[in-house]
C-alpha cells in the first residue's frame, strides 16, 4: 500500500478512481509480450514492488495505489480499460483475501488463483493490538514484523530486503494505510466454499511465523479440491525462495 493522493471529482481516462474517503485506486498494466496476464496483489505493509524479484513469464497487472476498501471497483475498471476477459491471480497474505473475494464473485474473469501465505482469518484481538503498536511506534513494529516474515534459514533474503525495500517501506508507508489494512483484516475471511468453481493453488512457507503452516494444512483438509505446495525452509514470503517459480509453474 502506498500513501493516498488527493481525490478529485469525476474521473479522467487513465486516472485513479476517487472514493469518498479521499483514497484512490490505480492499477498498472505491464505488457511483457506474453500471452497471459497475471494480477499480482501484495500484502499488508508492502506494495507491488515486493514482487520485483520474480521475473515471471506473464504480463503483469498490479495495484500501484489502493485501499482494500476500493479494490474491486478499481480492478473492474482496469479490466474494462485494458479489455481483459480473464487473468490469473496471485495474492499474498492480505492480498490473498482480496484475490479470493474477487475470484469468488467474478469466476468468469479468473483463469486460476494462487494464494500465498494465507490464514483462514486473523484474530480481531490481535489486529487491534497491532493497531495500537502502529499508532504508538509504527517503525518499531514494522521492523519486527518484516523480520518475522523471514525464516531463520532465509538470512540472505532478509539481508537483501533490509538493504532495499524495507528502508522505503519504513519511510514511506503511511500510518493511515496500515490502519486501513488492519481494519480490513479484522473482517476478512477465506470462504472456501465460494472457491469451488475456481482452480485454486495454495503455496505456503513451511516456517511461516505470520501464518503458521498448521493453519494452512487445516484449510487443505476443508478444501481438498485445492492444490497445496509447501516450500521447505520458507517463511511468510515464500515467493522470494528459490523453489517458488517451480511451484508456480507446476
Amino acid at each position: 500500500m502506498t500513501s493516498p493522493t488527493t481525490s478529485r471529482p469525476g474521473r479522467e481516462p487513465g486516472k485513479p478512481i476517487p472514493d469518498p474517503d479521499g483514497k484512490q485506486a490505480q492499477f498498472k498494466f505491464v505488457n511483457k509480450g506474453f500471452p497471459e496476464t497475471l494480477l499480482l496483489i501484495p500484502g499488508w505493509a508492502s506494495d507491488y514492488r515486493i514482487f520485483d524479484p520474480l521475473e515471471l513469464n506473464f504480463n503483469y497487472l498490479m495495484p500501484v495505489m489502493f485501499s482494500p476498501f476500493d479494490f474491486e471497483p478499481a480492478l473492474l475498471a482496469s479490466f474494462k480499460e485494458n479489455s481483459f476477459k480473464e487473468v490469473s491471480i496471485l495474492g499474498w497474505s492480505m492480498g490473498g483475501f482480496l484475490a479470493a473475494d474477487f475470484a469468488a464473485k467474478y469466476p468468469q474473469h479468473v483463469k486460476n488463483l494462487t494464494l500465498i501465505g494465507m490464514r483462514k482469518r486473523y484474530d480481531v484481538t490481535d489486529t487491534d493490538k497491532i493497531k495500537g503498536y502502529i499508532e504508538t511506534n509504527k517503525n518499531g513494529y514494522l521492523y519486527k514484523f518484516y523480520h518475522e516474515c523471514f525464516s531463520t534459514k532465509e538470512k540472505e533474503e532478509l539481508a537483501l530486503f533490509k538493504k532495499g525495500l524495507m528502508k522505503d517501506y519504513l519511510k514511506d508507508i503511511a500510518t493511515e494505510d496500515l490502519l486501513d489494512g488492519l481494519d480490513y483484516l479484522k473482517k476478512a475471511e477465506l470462504n472456501l466454499e465460494t472457491l469451488r468453481k475456481v482452480r485454486t493453488r495454495l503455496i505456503h512457507g513451511e516456517s511461516d511465523r505470520i501464518a503458521p503452516v498448521d493453519g494452512m494444512l487445516n484449510i487443505k483438509k476443508e478444501a481438498p479440491w485445492m492444490d497445496l505446495i509447501i516450500l521447505k525452509g520458507a517463511g511468510h514470503m515464500p515467493f522470494l525462495s528459490s523453489g517458488f517459480k517451480k511451484a508456480l509453474y507446476e
